[in-house]
């Protein structure tokens, strides 16, 4: 039998998050509900997770608030969603959730909702903090010390996490050098396969050394996902401006070859230069 709809809810602007919820609960009415969302289950919805989550970074990297606004909205859906597939299914709720998360913020923060002295540094705050997370990582049973790093985390953060979790154990290399030691050595082995080896050999030794390279990362007190995100956007910027510079000499780049388009790319970055030193 369809539940009956809270209309006043469901149209009331200033109805928060009680109103996403009974929005949610109306798509997922198996009677009444959107045939799509009806068919969801935990699986599909996950890469629509993943993938707003991606945006929410994408807005604050180009620092478009308005954009924000409408991507964190997104990101609070699918909490909404996937809490709601999980009360449907008798897990546990949404209430339970925020309940979790509340619990563990204040139990995370003894120094600012309990008797703990405010009176430390960032660098101990932090080794208190992963103290905690590992008294609870020993409640929940999870005895190895990389049991809990989520499996579904993009490749590269989940390496810098593992490698996190192993260094508190003594499991690391001692200073960077040795991790760039190490990085030449994973290099020349990948030149090998490449030259001897089957196409998944060549794949295994590839992936030994972006797992070197996220080391390296941490090492430098970089964070390798936002490294390369930077890399990312810093390429884009750079081969548009490539574009531009073709477009002006009426061509596109499929028109073009490697060496004129590596000159423009000099030519893009000492635009930029120019124009940082201005500033």
């Amino acid at each position: 039998m369809a539940r009956d709809q809270n209309h006043d809810l469901i149209n009331d602007p200033d109805g928060g998050i009680e109103r996403l919820l009974e929005i949610m609960r109306c798509l997922r009415d198996p009677d009444t509900g959107c045939p799509w969302d009806i068919e969801q289950d935990f699986d599909s919805i996950a890469p629509y997770t993943i993938e707003e989550a991606y945006e929410v970074a994408d807005a604050i990297e180009r620092k478009d608030w308005p954009e924000l606004e409408g991507e964190l909205g997104d990101l609070l859906l699918q909490s909404v969603y996937h809490t709601a597939m999980a009360e449907e299914a008798g897990h546990f709720t949404f209430a339970s959730v925020v309940r979790n998360i509340s619990d563990k913020m204040v139990a995370r923060h003894p120094h600012v909702f309990g008797d703990e002295s405010r009176d430390k540094s960032a660098a101990q705050q932090t080794a208190d903090w992963e103290a905690i997370k590992a008294a609870e990582r020993k409640d929940k049973a999870q005895q190895g010390a990389l049991e809990g790093v989520a499996i579904g985390l993009p490749a590269l953060l989940r390496a810098h996490k593992l490698q996190k979790r192993a260094a508190r154990v003594g499991f690391d290399w001692p200073s960077a050098d040795d991790v760039i030691a190490k990085i030449t050595e994973e290099a020349a082995e990948l030149v090998e396969a490449r030259d001897t080896l089957t196409q998944s050999e060549v794949a295994e030794e590839f992936g030994d050394l972006m797992f070197v390279m996220a080391n390296l990362g941490r090492h430098l007190g970089l964070e390798p996902e936002e490294a390369l995100r930077a890399a990312n956007a810093k390429f884009t910027r750079r081969f548009a401006g490539v574009e531009a510079k073709l477009a002006q000499r009426g061509k596109t780049p499929d028109q073009s070859d490697l060496a004129e388009m590596d000159a423009l790319w000099d030519a893009v970055k000492a635009d930029e230069r120019a124009a940082a030193a201005k500033d």
